[in-house]
């Protein structure tokens, strides 16, 4: 698991993010390090993201679709029995950008989908918007 925060002068933005491909969870860290107002850990798994979530109460869910031990879609819905995670925004993102793919992903229930490799300046803003809409 890694963990990154910036500080800020209120709380930060937790963000979720379960990658099992070490360069893709880089990547993504790298996009928001040194950005304020946002926490991120990262989970290579399922159950390393269940554990996250239970002790972290995260605000952003940004899940991978292709986990070593399940598929994003099924995460998100055990993510959901979680106290506290039933509405959080939550996030598909994957190098599969089919229209069929981001359907399916809308469907069970993500408000977006990113495609691998995701732009950092979109990364950002939409974190960003989303920190401004909770605060």
């Amino acid at each position: 698991m890694v963990e990154a925060s910036a500080s800020c002068s209120s709380d930060p933005l937790r963000v979720l993010y379960v990658e099992d491909d070490r360069i893709s969870a880089l990547l993504f860290s790298e996009a928001l390090r040194d950005q304020a107002g946002l926490a991120l850990r990262v989970a290579e798994d399922g159950a390393q993201a269940l554990a996250v979530a239970t002790q972290w109460s995260p605000q952003v869910l940004v899940l991978d679709a292709h986990l070593p031990d399940t598929r994003g879609h099924a995460l998100l819905a055990c993510l959901r029995q979680l106290p506290g995670l039933a509405q959080v925004p939550a996030f598909m993102c994957s190098a599969d950008g089919g229209e069929q793919d981001i359907a399916q992903a809308l469907a069970a229930g993500f408000q977006g989908y990113w495609v691998k490799p995701v732009a950092t300046d979109e990364l950002r803003s939409a974190l960003l918007r989303l920190r401004s809409g909770l605060t």
